[in-house]
């Protein structure tokens, strides 16, 4: 492992809560590919298929901040495991009505029960924050692992949820998931040392931290962003199928997650100087050019290595992105501020889903990636008319003198 990684594990505890959030992680990226798995085998169905991930995305997004929030005023392992186990339970209630092919209503109430999962890596980040607070170069390194771990999980998910679901039963997939969310939580909620210490309630803003203006544009490009993600699997899948490979769908989304895993190595390895805002603008341009060859996509071979390159440009914006957080949000309400993020890519996620499964019920897989296209154009152009935004640090409304002066003393002492 190259210095930068090894430097920031010397902290005590940071491999065992690293590696508990990875297995707490799974769920991100199998629960929706292998529930869209589960009904197509089951129905054939791409678009209820769709529209059940599309609904555990929007609920996750309407739930997942509430829970962060939580989190930041009573701590993680108070918050997490209720909400972990009743996530779990709606799992095996969406299980038990696919498998016994009860009415379609029944499958949505469950898959709006399975949202209540926590922002695993969110509450990662918030111990790295923890315990490199005043740090960013280890920070940085930090954040960029973590989404070296994300992509790792976006790597190995969809080829284990789409594996288990194809090889061995329709359920597969998503039972694994929620066996890997229980454990992941559980392991890393049993870690209390590195748990961030909850803050003072007066420390807190009044209202959602969304109020911060940067935080919205972050949140509302990455509603685009998560578009992009969400119908690439799909049509993957689709597109896989009509290839007449259906599994071989894994192997290249985790081509895609690939190409994002080694850009992410490198870029933490990096000390960039300049403006972080237009890195990250770059960044989502980036990934927009890169869903343009993917409407040439012919063959499997040819579309891996599209992906390839369009991962490429994933994890370094993502790291950027989890960089300009803290610049917008309270650290007492650091936790929500990136939870929000990730509810941006679930509603993206959800819209992604639902709308390349329609198209391709419709059309074809083939024309699916056009909504990936679409979402890329919006990303950049949310990003551009939102730019001016991020062009400096805009403190939320709702931090009281108490926590400036705080924050100056804190400044001294370093």
């Amino acid at each position: 492992m190259p210095s930068p990684y090894r430097a920031i594990f010397a902290a005590p505890g940071a491999k065992a809560f690293s590696a508990a959030g990875f297995i707490g992680r799974m769920p991100l990226s199998m629960m929706g590919i292998g529930i869209v798995t589960m009904i197509s085998q089951l129905t054939g169905r791409y678009g209820l298929a769709g529209a059940l991930s599309a609904t555990v995305a929007l609920s996750a997004a309407a739930l997942g901040p509430q829970i962060s929030r939580l989190v930041d005023r009573h701590g993680q392992r108070r918050v997490l495991r209720p909400a972990t186990l009743a996530s779990v339970a709606a799992v095996a209630g969406l299980l038990v009505c696919a498998q016994q092919d009860l009415p379609d209503w029944t499958l949505f109430v469950f898959s709006a029960g399975v949202g209540c999962v926590p922002s695993v890596g969110s509450m990662v980040r918030a111990r790295w924050a923890e315990i490199y607070r005043g740090s960013p170069r280890e920070l940085h390194t930090a954040y960029a692992f973590e989404s070296v771990i994300d992509e790792a999980c976006f790597i190995f998910g969809p080829i284990a949820a789409i594996g288990l679901s194809t090889i061995w039963f329709p359920e597969a997939g998503p039972l694994v998931a929620g066996l890997c969310l229980l454990a992941g939580v559980y392991l890393l909620t049993a870690q209390r040392a590195t748990e961030p210490v909850p803050q003072p309630k007066e420390h807190h803003t009044k209202g959602s931290a969304l109020r911060s203006p940067g935080l919205q544009v972050l949140v509302a490009t990455f509603v685009a962003t998560g578009t992009i993600f969400g119908s690439v699997d799909v049509v993957t899948v689709a597109f896989a199928e009509e290839q007449g490979h259906k599994a071989a769908a894994s192997v290249v989304l985790a081509v895609y997650a690939l190409g994002s895993c080694l850009a992410g190595v490198v870029f933490g390895l990096l000390h960039l100087k300049g403006s972080t805002e237009r890195r990250w603008l770059l960044g989502v341009c980036a990934m927009a050019v890169s869903m343009i060859p993917l409407q040439l996509a012919g063959s499997l071979p040819f579309l891996a290595v599209a992906l390839f390159v369009a991962g490429l440009a994933v994890a370094p914006t993502m790291v950027t992105t989890m960089g300009l957080i803290e610049q917008y949000v309270p650290r007492a309400n650091l936790t929500e501020g990136m939870t929000w993020v990730g509810t941006g890519l679930a509603v993206g996620i959800a819209l992604g889903s639902s709308a390349a499964g329609w198209v391709i019920d419709a059309a074809g897989a083939e024309a699916g990636y056009l909504v990936s296209a679409a979402a890329g154009v919006l990303a950049a152009a949310v990003a551009f008319l939102g730019y001016h935004r991020l062009s400096g640090p805009v403190k939320p409304e709702g931090i009281d003198e108490r926590d400036e002066r705080d924050e100056r003393d804190e400044e001294r002492v370093a």
